[in-house]
């Protein structure tokens, strides 16, 4: 739950592509490794006492049906596209709106402007950043090429990184999904943890990049 949000393979590459493969691999560490820690934290804290009982409707289907045959390399090329472009076109729309919101800000916003509010000189624009992104619910294909704007404007690559995973860890209607499996007490507290995940991944950025 904390760690399939943020460690998004569309992240982790759109990272790599814009901000760099170090900016990369450092997400990677730091959400994995805070996600696994809060993990055994809650786990060992008795949190799991606060999943509902939900009823599961369906089962597994077995299926015997024989194997296929080996493809040629053809036909594994064409599926491959093929299988890239499906997944490639739900999110092409969001990608485009990214790169054009983050073109306009680029282009207009001023630099004194977003140094003054989000610069890395600014201790609490990490963690404003972190909140902001909840209620803004921006999808990684749409934040990445506007965050990568404003730190083109000065914002701090840290605070870039927390409005990110603000917005792709805690967004509203993703928790409101949480809460009909899981009571408040730990919708609450998976919220608490992206946060302090967005905010401590944040500074740690601001400190080495």
């Amino acid at each position: 739950l904390i760690s399939s949000p943020l460690l998004n393979p569309i992240i982790i590459g759109m990272l790599a592509a814009l901000v760099g493969v170090k900016a990369a691999i450092l997400y990677f560490v730091l959400c994995f490794v805070l996600a696994v820690f809060f993990g055994f934290f809650l786990e060992k804290t008795g949190f799991h006492k606060y999943v509902k009982n939900v009823r599961v409707k369906g089962g597994l289907k077995m299926d015997n049906s024989k194997p296929t045959q080996k493809l040629a390399f053809k036909q594994k090329v064409k599926l491959s596209l093929v299988a890239g472009w499906t997944t490639l076109k739900p999110v092409l729309i969001y990608l485009l709106i990214g790169v054009a919101i983050g073109a306009g800000i680029y282009g207009y916003m001023p630099d004194d402007f977003v140094l003054k509010i989000a610069g890395p000189d600014n201790i609490f624009a990490v963690p404003v950043a972190a909140i902001v992104g909840i209620p803004l619910y921006i999808r990684a294909e749409t934040a990445i090429p506007i965050a990568v704007s404003l730190i083109g404007k000065g914002m701090g690559v840290g605070t870039a990184i927390a409005l990110i995973i603000g917005g792709a860890g805690m967004a509203i209607p993703e928790m409101s999904m949480l809460a009909g499996i899981f009571k408040i007490k730990l919708v609450a507290a998976i919220v608490a943890v992206v946060f302090i995940t967005a905010v401590i991944s944040g500074f740690v950025f601001n400190i080495f990049l």
